[in-house]
């Protein structure tokens, strides 16, 4: 057997996993289980709640963990949590009250699986992407107005979501907000939806310091860590990661970072980094 030059994979969900149609290719699933046959870790790391990423990820059909909500929960499929970086309640009032002017586009998460898990005011100002997406965690939302009177624990997240002009003011905003040293704010942006997120976490709470963290606690150097992702938030993830791959479908502004370049979430990108690594072929990467 030839030793493995990577001993922990870490793979982004939206944009990276899942192909346009929003679906793993049987050719991606196949690279992840013969990686994990070959005794690579495999860990999922997304901004998606642990309960929206899980169909998603028992699909892969073996067990591990998964870092979700951008890497502020790290858990089990089993449900096991291994950390949690909750975002302050009182910071999360001071953000409410310094982005008050888009509290049509505010989102508040928290870490049960119930009604208010996912906490806003009123939906009439998020985009058609995210309605969907609201429209399939109903179960789980519960309008508050004032929003900050859900405020009785400390929330997962913030999030500010519309498009991308509007959240490019909402970027603005924070900037104005004073928070800088109390939060992390982090963005994903889908230019063809034109859809942009803005994630509020704790301070220093990103993906990159959770899979930094996992890789620390499983004994794994960051030699030995491979990292795939395709958008802003996951940055601090590649950055991390000794052997780091952008998507084909990545944007210019990840590309300058001069990070490898697989084949796109329509091509199969994840199979096509995984067997260079492990494979030996260097087709569809660059």
């Amino acid at each position: 057997m030839v030793k493995s030059p990577i001993r922990l994979l870490a793979v982004d969900i939206d944009g990276t996993l899942l192909n346009p149609e929003f679906q793993i290719s049987e050719t991606d699933m196949a690279a992840l289980r013969r990686a994990h046959q070959q005794g690579v870790e495999v860990i999922v790391v997304t901004g998606r709640r642990h309960t929206f990423a899980l169909p998603i990820v028992q699909q892969l059909g073996f067990d591990l963990w998964l870092i979700s909500s951008n890497g502020a929960i790290t858990r089990s499929l089993a449900g096991e949590t291994f950390h949690r970086d909750l975002l302050p309640a009182e910071t999360c009032r001071k953000l409410c009250h310094a982005m008050h002017d888009f509290r049509g586009n505010t989102v508040l998460t928290f870490d049960v699986e119930t009604k208010g898990a996912i906490v806003l005011e009123r939906m009439d100002e998020l985009t058609a992407s995210i309605q969907r997406w609201l429209e399939k965690n109903l179960q789980y939302i519960d309008f508050v107005i004032p929003v900050e009177r859900s405020l009785t624990t400390d929330p997962v997240q913030a999030m500010f979501c519309g498009p991308i002009e509007r959240m490019h003011q909402a970027l603005k905003a924070l900037s104005r907000s004073g928070l800088e040293n109390q939060i992390t704010v982090l963005r994903t942006e889908y230019a063809i939806r034109d859809l942009s997120i803005v994630d509020i976490l704790n301070h220093g709470c990103s993906k990159g310091h959770a899979l930094e963290r996992w890789a620390r606690h499983r004994g794994i150097p960051r030699e030995q860590v491979m990292a795939i992702g395709d958008n802003y938030n996951d940055i601090e993830m590649l950055a991390f990661a000794g052997l780091p791959f952008i998507m084909g479908n990545a944007s210019e502004e990840l590309r300058r970072n001069g990070w490898a370049v697989t084949r796109s979430n329509a091509e199969n990108g994840v199979a096509a980094a995984i067997e260079q690594v492990l494979g030996g072929s260097r087709v569809g990467v660059s």
